[in-house]
């Protein structure tokens, strides 16, 4: 009598949006604790959580329905996952640029007039870069940029993701 537990896929993401929310919070602080939250490359590897948690997810949905998830369930279940991960990573950035670390924005403005500077662009043309970059800093747009981002990313990761480890019930059975 060894029956498998039907899972839905909103639980299902919602779990794993959880543990990858909490991951990519940890990987965030351990980064800006050392001084390499400007390193886009160390930054990129959050994306890298993503996919090995949706994997992760896709795996425990197919364990839990008899083997079987179809393109649709694993769109929903990793864009859902993102977007919770995306929330809950997005706050914690939120919370940490606006009390504790508020110079990060500065940073990364800082950062980003030395590669215009390095583009060859004008004095003129990086003021004017600069001032229309500063209207979209802050917290707040840290909290609502992060949020889309993981959201965007997440969707063109599911969609790939999806793709290679659907495995569609049959019709007639």
């Amino acid at each position: 009598m060894n029956e498998q537990k039907t899972v839905t896929t909103s639980g299902t993401a919602v779990r794993y949006g959880l543990i990858v929310g909490l991951v990519c919070v940890i990987y965030s602080l351990i980064l800006s604790l050392a001084d390499l939250s400007m390193n886009r490359w160390l930054s990129s590897i959050s994306y890298l959580f993503i996919i090995v948690g949706m994997v992760m997810a896709f795996k425990y949905f197919k364990q839990h329905n008899g083997g079987f998830m179809s393109y649709g369930q694993g769109l929903g279940i990793g864009t859902l996952m993102s977007l919770i991960a995306g929330i809950i990573t997005s706050v914690f950035m939120y919370i940490y640029v606006k009390f504790i670390d508020n110079t990060i924005m500065e940073k990364a403005m800082e950062m980003q007039r030395v590669e215009m500077e390095k583009r060859g662009m004008s004095d003129a043309d990086i003021d004017q870069a600069m001032e229309m970059a500063s209207k979209f800093s802050g917290p707040e747009m840290v909290l609502i940029g992060g949020t889309f981002g993981f959201l965007f990313i997440g969707f063109i990761i599911a969609l790939i993701v999806s793709a290679i480890m659907k495995h569609t019930r049959p019709e007639f059975e």
